[in-house]
Protein backbone atom coordinates (compact mmCIF):
# COMPACT_ATOMS: atom_id res chain seq x y z
CA UNK A 1 0.00 0.00 0.00
CA UNK A 2 3.08 2.09 0.91
CA UNK A 3 4.39 1.44 -2.25
CA UNK A 4 1.68 2.17 -4.24
CA UNK A 5 0.95 5.62 -2.47
CA UNK A 6 4.50 6.87 -3.67
CA UNK A 7 4.16 5.57 -7.34
CA UNK A 8 0.56 7.50 -7.56
CA UNK A 9 2.24 10.49 -5.73
CA UNK A 10 5.15 10.66 -8.48
CA UNK A 11 2.53 9.97 -11.35
CA UNK A 12 0.52 12.77 -10.42
CA UNK A 13 4.18 14.97 -10.23
CA UNK A 14 5.23 14.22 -13.19
CA UNK A 15 1.49 14.90 -15.15
CA UNK A 16 1.90 18.45 -13.72
CA UNK A 17 5.96 19.03 -14.90
CA UNK A 18 6.17 21.66 -16.02
CA UNK A 19 8.19 19.43 -19.15
CA UNK A 20 5.63 17.28 -19.73
CA UNK A 21 3.16 19.82 -20.34
CA UNK A 22 5.04 22.50 -22.73
CA UNK A 23 7.70 19.74 -24.50
CA UNK A 24 5.46 18.97 -27.67
CA UNK A 25 4.08 22.55 -28.06
CA UNK A 26 5.26 24.03 -31.73
CA UNK A 27 6.17 26.85 -30.52
CA UNK A 28 8.61 24.98 -27.64
CA UNK A 29 9.79 22.67 -30.16
CA UNK A 30 10.58 25.62 -32.71
CA UNK A 31 13.59 25.85 -31.03
CA UNK A 32 15.22 22.58 -31.40
CA UNK A 33 17.40 23.59 -33.94
CA UNK A 34 19.18 26.18 -31.94
CA UNK A 35 19.45 23.84 -28.67
CA UNK A 36 21.24 21.76 -31.14
CA UNK A 37 23.58 24.27 -32.44
CA UNK A 38 24.26 24.58 -28.75
CA UNK A 39 25.49 21.47 -28.30
CA UNK A 40 27.72 21.26 -31.42
CA UNK A 41 29.31 24.35 -29.65
CA UNK A 42 29.67 22.37 -26.52
CA UNK A 43 31.83 19.05 -28.67
CA UNK A 44 33.86 21.62 -30.63
CA UNK A 45 34.46 24.52 -28.65
CA UNK A 46 36.67 24.06 -25.60
CA UNK A 47 35.19 26.27 -22.24
CA UNK A 48 37.37 27.39 -19.52
CA UNK A 49 36.11 25.64 -16.61
CA UNK A 50 35.78 29.18 -14.45
CA UNK A 51 33.76 31.02 -16.94
CA UNK A 52 30.31 32.44 -16.70
CA UNK A 53 27.40 31.10 -18.31
CA UNK A 54 24.77 33.52 -20.11
CA UNK A 55 21.35 32.01 -20.66
CA UNK A 56 18.50 33.53 -22.05
CA UNK A 57 16.70 35.26 -24.71
CA UNK A 58 17.55 37.64 -27.42
CA UNK A 59 19.17 40.14 -25.34
CA UNK A 60 21.69 37.79 -24.56
CA UNK A 61 21.76 36.90 -28.29
CA UNK A 62 22.18 40.32 -29.49
CA UNK A 63 24.73 41.23 -26.61
CA UNK A 64 27.71 41.52 -29.19
CA UNK A 65 30.24 43.24 -26.70
CA UNK A 66 29.54 40.57 -23.82
CA UNK A 67 32.83 39.38 -23.91
CA UNK A 68 34.57 42.13 -23.51
CA UNK A 69 31.95 44.03 -21.17
CA UNK A 70 32.47 40.77 -19.05
CA UNK A 71 36.01 40.98 -19.15
CA UNK A 72 38.13 39.41 -17.43
CA UNK A 73 35.96 36.97 -16.60
CA UNK A 74 35.38 34.07 -19.57
CA UNK A 75 31.99 33.70 -21.17
CA UNK A 76 29.73 31.23 -22.59
CA UNK A 77 27.33 33.10 -24.56
CA UNK A 78 23.74 30.97 -25.01
CA UNK A 79 20.88 32.88 -25.53
CA UNK A 80 18.26 32.71 -28.87
CA UNK A 81 15.53 34.10 -30.32
CA UNK A 82 12.35 34.58 -28.18
CA UNK A 83 13.24 32.48 -25.27
CA UNK A 84 10.68 31.71 -22.65
CA UNK A 85 10.78 30.20 -19.14
CA UNK A 86 8.29 27.28 -20.92
CA UNK A 87 11.72 26.58 -23.17
CA UNK A 88 14.05 26.78 -20.68
CA UNK A 89 12.12 24.18 -18.77
CA UNK A 90 12.11 21.92 -21.59
CA UNK A 91 15.47 22.89 -22.39
CA UNK A 92 17.51 23.43 -19.23
CA UNK A 93 19.64 19.95 -18.94
CA UNK A 94 21.29 20.23 -22.49
CA UNK A 95 22.00 24.10 -21.84
CA UNK A 96 23.27 23.74 -18.68
CA UNK A 97 24.09 20.14 -17.81
CA UNK A 98 27.69 19.48 -19.94
CA UNK A 99 29.37 23.00 -18.43
CA UNK A 100 31.20 23.23 -15.02
CA UNK A 101 31.34 26.73 -14.64
CA UNK A 102 31.72 30.07 -12.32
CA UNK A 103 28.11 31.13 -12.19
CA UNK A 104 25.23 31.31 -14.28
CA UNK A 105 23.46 34.70 -15.41
CA UNK A 106 19.83 34.18 -16.44
CA UNK A 107 17.37 36.79 -18.54
CA UNK A 108 14.18 35.33 -20.26
CA UNK A 109 11.80 38.22 -21.13
CA UNK A 110 8.63 36.82 -23.10
CA UNK A 111 6.61 34.63 -20.99
CA UNK A 112 4.47 37.84 -20.17
CA UNK A 113 4.24 39.99 -23.69
CA UNK A 114 0.47 41.52 -24.08
CA UNK A 115 -1.01 38.30 -25.79
CA UNK A 116 -3.05 35.73 -25.28
CA UNK A 117 -0.83 33.44 -24.86
CA UNK A 118 0.97 35.13 -21.87
CA UNK A 119 1.52 33.09 -18.67
CA UNK A 120 0.19 34.60 -15.24
CA UNK A 121 2.95 35.65 -12.92
CA UNK A 122 2.63 32.88 -10.85
CA UNK A 123 3.14 30.21 -13.71
CA UNK A 124 6.05 32.24 -14.52
CA UNK A 125 7.36 31.89 -10.63
CA UNK A 126 6.55 28.42 -11.00
CA UNK A 127 8.98 27.71 -14.56
CA UNK A 128 11.85 29.75 -12.92
CA UNK A 129 11.54 27.40 -10.20
CA UNK A 130 11.44 24.30 -12.57
CA UNK A 131 15.08 26.00 -14.35
CA UNK A 132 16.77 26.54 -11.26
CA UNK A 133 15.74 22.73 -9.86
CA UNK A 134 17.43 21.52 -13.24
CA UNK A 135 20.88 23.80 -12.99
CA UNK A 136 21.02 22.36 -9.32
CA UNK A 137 20.68 18.90 -10.02
CA UNK A 138 24.44 19.58 -11.52
CA UNK A 139 25.25 22.88 -10.17
CA UNK A 140 24.85 22.60 -6.82
CA UNK A 141 26.62 25.56 -5.24
CA UNK A 142 27.40 27.64 -8.18
CA UNK A 143 25.73 31.09 -7.75
CA UNK A 144 22.73 32.09 -10.15
CA UNK A 145 21.39 35.42 -11.19
CA UNK A 146 18.79 36.12 -12.72
CA UNK A 147 18.36 39.67 -14.19
CA UNK A 148 15.30 41.80 -13.62
CA UNK A 149 12.89 41.39 -16.74
CA UNK A 150 13.36 44.99 -18.19
CA UNK A 151 10.46 47.86 -18.29
CA UNK A 152 9.90 48.91 -22.42
CA UNK A 153 7.68 50.77 -23.99
CA UNK A 154 6.41 47.71 -26.44
CA UNK A 155 5.60 45.55 -22.99
CA UNK A 156 4.44 48.84 -21.35
CA UNK A 157 0.97 47.71 -21.20
CA UNK A 158 1.57 44.78 -19.04
CA UNK A 159 4.68 45.93 -17.14
CA UNK A 160 2.15 45.75 -13.76
CA UNK A 161 2.21 41.83 -14.64
CA UNK A 162 5.66 41.86 -15.58
CA UNK A 163 6.33 43.16 -12.22
CA UNK A 164 4.27 40.57 -10.33
CA UNK A 165 6.64 38.07 -11.50
CA UNK A 166 9.70 39.67 -10.93
CA UNK A 167 8.60 40.17 -7.49
CA UNK A 168 7.88 36.24 -7.17
CA UNK A 169 10.92 35.27 -8.68
CA UNK A 170 12.91 37.84 -6.35
CA UNK A 171 11.76 36.08 -3.30
CA UNK A 172 12.38 32.50 -4.69
CA UNK A 173 15.80 33.97 -5.09
CA UNK A 174 16.18 35.73 -1.31
CA UNK A 175 14.83 32.42 -0.47
CA UNK A 176 17.06 30.05 -2.08
CA UNK A 177 21.35 29.25 -1.71
CA UNK A 178 23.39 31.01 -4.33
CA UNK A 179 20.71 32.86 -5.98
CA UNK A 180 20.92 36.15 -6.63
CA UNK A 181 18.36 38.54 -8.31
CA UNK A 182 19.67 41.37 -10.07
CA UNK A 183 17.22 44.29 -10.02
CA UNK A 184 18.07 46.87 -12.90
CA UNK A 185 14.02 48.51 -13.89
CA UNK A 186 14.74 51.66 -12.53
CA UNK A 187 17.79 52.79 -14.65
CA UNK A 188 16.14 52.39 -17.50
CA UNK A 189 13.14 54.71 -16.24
CA UNK A 190 13.21 58.43 -17.08
CA UNK A 191 12.27 61.06 -15.09
CA UNK A 192 8.61 60.28 -15.23
CA UNK A 193 8.96 57.02 -14.78
CA UNK A 194 8.99 55.65 -18.59
CA UNK A 195 10.90 53.89 -20.18
CA UNK A 196 13.92 55.53 -21.10
CA UNK A 197 13.53 54.97 -25.08
CA UNK A 198 17.15 56.75 -25.28
CA UNK A 199 18.66 52.93 -23.64
CA UNK A 200 16.68 51.26 -26.71
CA UNK A 201 16.94 50.57 -30.40
CA UNK A 202 13.66 50.94 -32.67
CA UNK A 203 11.61 48.21 -31.66
CA UNK A 204 10.89 49.61 -28.18
CA UNK A 205 12.29 46.34 -26.94
CA UNK A 206 15.90 45.85 -27.26
CA UNK A 207 18.53 47.31 -26.08
CA UNK A 208 20.97 49.78 -27.45
CA UNK A 209 24.62 50.09 -27.44
CA UNK A 210 23.16 52.99 -24.16
CA UNK A 211 21.77 50.14 -23.09
CA UNK A 212 24.14 47.73 -22.92
CA UNK A 213 26.33 49.74 -20.75
CA UNK A 214 24.00 50.24 -18.42
CA UNK A 215 23.29 46.79 -18.35
CA UNK A 216 27.14 45.98 -17.94
CA UNK A 217 27.52 48.55 -14.80
CA UNK A 218 24.79 46.67 -12.67
CA UNK A 219 25.30 43.03 -13.69
CA UNK A 220 29.34 42.94 -13.82
CA UNK A 221 28.93 44.70 -10.14
CA UNK A 222 26.29 42.17 -8.33
CA UNK A 223 28.74 39.36 -10.05
CA UNK A 224 31.78 40.99 -8.31
CA UNK A 225 30.04 41.01 -4.98
CA UNK A 226 29.29 37.59 -5.42
CA UNK A 227 32.97 36.07 -7.01
CA UNK A 228 35.48 38.27 -5.71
Amino acid sequence: MHRYFILLISFALLSCSPIRKYQNLPEVRIWEKDIQKFEQLDKSEKYPEDAILFAGSSSIRLWTTLENDMAPYHIIQRGYGGAKLSDFAVYANRIFDTHPCKAIVLFIANDITGTQQDKTPKEVAVLFRNVLGTIRKTHRATPVFWIEVTPTVSRWKVWPEIQKANALIKDICNKEKNSRFIETYSAFLNENGLPNDELFTEDKLHLNEKGYAVWTGIIKKEIDNVLK
